[in-house]
């Protein structure tokens, strides 16, 4: 079985890719059953909605030091003073079966990722401005005034990092942002060795044919 794509996809903290994530598989991937997302494991505490298990695995500190001493870990990183990491579990199982498996991670642990897995695909999104950055992360009112100053200043130290990433969007219109990614992905997927086994399929049913019927050569 040829084993599914791994993509990687990172952002400044409020640029918008889990909302960019989320657009994509209610429109251009909505039908697609064999794309799965990688919930990531954390230490903080859960943001307003977000549910365990689907936004997150929200663990204790010392569940999350225990998976690091066990090598539970594809990567981790203290992020804000708290603790992230995709776990093997989340991905490799998934890859082996075929299915495609989608990181929404931060900058530092892509890096990890993109090391690690170089067969993965790294797409880095990106704000169109600073103000816009701002405005959005101000305008969530997740994080104190601190919190955002601190984002803000550590956002230009994440986009310098684009060129380590295969592909770039620029987060400036939602819909097109989300179907810039569809197009990432259902390229990735159409590559020839991933699609070998179908296309053979159609190269032994027209051997087949022909073999049976008396071929025409027609010119124009």
């Amino acid at each position: 079985m040829v084993p599914g794509e791994l993509f990687v996809l990172s952002a400044p903290s409020g640029a918008g890719k889990t909302t960019l994530i989320q657009a994509m598989m209610e429109g251009p991937l909505r039908e697609c059953t064999d794309l799965l997302f990688s919930v990531s494991h954390t230490t903080r505490p859960p943001r307003r909605g977000e549910r365990d298990g689907v936004d997150y695995h929200f663990v204790s500190q010392q569940a999350f030091q225990e998976m690091i001493a066990t090598d539970a870990f594809l990567e981790w990183a203290e992020v804000y003073n708290n603790l992230y990491g995709t776990s093997w579990e989340e991905v490799v199982p998934r890859l082996e079966r075929g299915l495609d498996v989608i990181l929404d991670i931060d900058v530092k642990g892509a890096e990890v990722v993109l090391q690690r897995y170089p067969e993965a695909t790294g797409v880095f999104v990106m704000p169109p401005s600073y103000a816009a950055l701002e405005e959005r992360l101000r305008g969530r009112r997740l994080d104190d005034e601190q919190a955002v100053s601190r984002r803000l200043a550590i956002s230009l130290w994440e986009i310098r990092r684009y060129h380590q990433y295969h592909y770039v969007i620029i987060n400036d219109d939602a819909r097109r942002a989300a179907d810039a990614l569809a197009a990432i992905i259902f390229a990735r997927r159409h590559r020839a060795r991933r699609m070998r086994e179908r296309a053979e399929a159609v190269v032994r049913d027209f051997q087949a044919a022909l073999h049976h019927e008396p071929s025409e050569i027609t010119g124009s």
